[in-house]
């Protein structure tokens, strides 16, 4: 048991539910801290989206997360463009990253053909080789902040990949949420904190460097367990030269099944 313990997660509470009751039923204090605000393209992503598949005619579409299937839909809902939105990609194989992604697209009717056992982009680069794909059409509608490391894998799989940048990603605005984990920061009454991608690894900095200079908030760090839900937010991590563990398995429950495992250790 987790008790006494009080643990972040850099997501927003609606997102983080699953983190706060493994964490409430460990008897840990859990603090979700929204660290990233996406910002759409508007509603032409709807319209580039269905040109695309239209000229580039996709063998399969990919989505990296439940997000940019929400965003995706709900604008395709507003322009009155949803069932040509369902069509066009109902036309293709349909690969989701993982489970929460996977149940986003069930939800607006969608079926899910394929779901790599690692939820990453390095578990999708492995199904497309089990499923013998070299020569087929990938089309990825996604965040424009995405590293370009899963179009490069799966180019050298032999895919082609055309990615749609729906919404770029700030740094989430509205920071007064974060003033009791502000105040228990300060006082090093932080015992860990998953972080949920690079992107929320750089909101973080930029958030909390209005309040420390940089050294002075890699020290605080540096007293706190810091789990990474996979490598690339690892990577970031260690740009910003922290120390970290990465969950074994990319998900939510993994990461916090490793911050439980380095606190209790």
């Amino acid at each position: 048991m987790l008790e006494g313990k009080t643990i972040a997660i850099t997501r927003s509470r609606d997102d983080a539910t699953e983190f706060i009751e493994l964490a409430q039923k460990n008897k840990a204090y859990p603090i979700p801290l929204p660290t990233i605000e996406l910002v759409s393209k508007g509603e032409k992503i709807v319209d580039e989206f269905l040109e695309s598949t239209k000229k580039y005619d996709p063998d399969y579409s990919v989505f990296m997360s439940s997000k940019a299937v929400k965003l995706l839909f709900d604008t395709a809902k507003k322009v009155g463009k949803f069932e040509t939105l369902q069509l066009a990609v109902a036309n293709t194989m349909v690969m989701s990253v993982g489970p929460k992604t996977t149940q986003a697209l069930e939800n607006q009717g969608i079926k899910v053909n394929y779901q790599p056992n690692t939820f990453s982009s390095v578990g999708v680069g492995e199904e497309f080789t089990k499923i013998h794909a070299v020569g087929k059409k990938v089309i990825v509608p996604r965040s424009g902040a995405s590293t370009p490391f899963l179009k490069e894998l799966l180019n050298k799989i032999g895919i082609d990949v055309l990615e749609i940048h729906l919404y770029d990603v700030c740094a989430f605005r509205d920071t007064s949420q974060w003033n009791e984990f502000r105040e228990l920061f300060s006082n090093n009454r932080i015992n860990g904190i998953v972080f949920t991608s690079a992107s929320s690894v750089r909101g973080f900095f930029e958030i909390m460097l209005k309040d420390h200079e940089e050294p002075k908030l890699v020290e605080i760090l540096e007293k706190i367990h810091v789990v990474a839900i996979g490598p690339f937010t690892a990577d970031e991590l260690k740009n910003f030269k922290i120390q970290n563990t990465i969950s074994e398995v990319h998900t939510v429950l993994g990461s916090f099944e490793t911050l439980k495992e380095v606190l209790l250790h």
